[in-house]
């Protein structure tokens, strides 16, 4: 059985910082593209970021600039480090993987297995 589990969120103050990691148990992530997205109350899931297997990586134009995703194959693990957090960025953050996904997608029904999420909040 498949499953990714999120962790490392948390309440912090705007301009703090929060790294995310989503660990996979019962498949490898290595050739998967794994994507983070996040969801605010009463609004749709949105793409954050996507790292591909082969090293390419995309993000949303929010979070240029300020978030960098990562991934150690060794740990079967993906990471989201997020700096310079603001108000808007409180949301519950989830990581995706799309097994041997060749393209970086951005819209959820690009993926295939999900984890359970990990509140973020970012008071001003």
């Amino acid at each position: 059985q498949v499953q990714l589990v999120e962790s490392g969120g948390g309440l912090v103050q705007a301009g703090d910082s929060l790294r995310l990691s989503c660990a996979a148990s019962g498949r490898t992530f290595s050739r998967d593209i794994v994507g983070w997205f996040r969801q605010a109350p009463g609004k749709e899931r949105d793409f954050v970021a996507v790292t591909s297997w082969h090293g390419s990586i995309n993000y949303a134009d929010s979070v240029k600039g300020r978030f960098t995703v990562s991934r150690d194959n060794a740990k079967n693990t993906v990471y989201l480090q997020m700096n310079s957090l603001k108000p808007e960025d409180t949301a519950v953050y989830y990581c995706a993987a799309n097994p041997f996904g060749s393209v970086l997608q951005t819209t959820p029904q690009g993926y295939k297995y999900w984890g359970q999420g990990t509140q973020v909040t970012v008071s001003s």
